[in-house]
Formats: C-alpha cells, sequence, structure tokens
C-alpha cells in the first residue's frame, strides 16, 4: 500500500501554514498494526516532514518523516498502514479519540 498517495498528498497543508489556527484539520491517520502508535498529519512539506499529532507512549504534537514510517518494523514484521476509513476532522476529535 501507497502510504501517501497523490490525492491526499495535495490536501495537506504546507509546514506552518496552519500553526496560528484554532483547531486544525487532520487529513490522514497512520498507524502501527498491533501497538498504540498513530501518526495523524495536519501539515506536509511536499517531500517528507509531516507535522502533526503523534500517539504513542504519549500523546504530543510534533514532526515526523514519511521515510521514517516507511521504515518502522513492528511486531511479526508488520508495516505502517494509512488507515483508510479515516475522514478529515478537526485535530479536537482526534485527541478525543484518545482521551
Amino acid at each position: 500500500m501507497k502510504l501517501l498517495p497523490k490525492n491526499i498528498r495535495n490536501k495537506l497543508p504546507e509546514i506552518d501554514s496552519t500553526q496560528y489556527g484554532k483547531d486544525p484539520k487532520v487529513f490522514c491517520k497512520f498507524f502501527l498494526p498491533m501497538t498504540k502508535w498513530s501518526w495523524y498529519a495536519t501539515e506536509f512539506d511536499g517531500e517528507d516532514l509531516f507535522f502533526g499529532y503523534v500517539v504513542g507512549d504519549y500523546r504530543e504534537l510534533g514532526y515526523f518523516r514519511l521515510s521514517e514510517l516507511m521504515s518502522i518494523e513492528g511486531p511479526y514484521g508488520l508495516a505502517v498502514e494509512r488507515d483508510l476509513y479515516f475522514d478529515s476532522q478537526p485535530l479536537s476529535e482526534v485527541k478525543k479519540l484518545h482521551e
């Protein structure tokens, strides 16, 4: 599966373009099966760098890279996947899912 198809890539705002907004929109979710790790993208530099909400050992806003997501190997050799059923939504709604 392609982690970041063109139709999603083209929707993502540039890095730092939503930093002053009250509730940025999350455009896609990546997750590592059989773990608690999820990455929610709100911005993208067009090449490799995302900004968004990361859920793992802790929940935090921060940067993560497409190349890193593609290189992660989880339990039983599983790879990071994009949630095909994730609908774009405000960050506040995503945060509620992880309270």
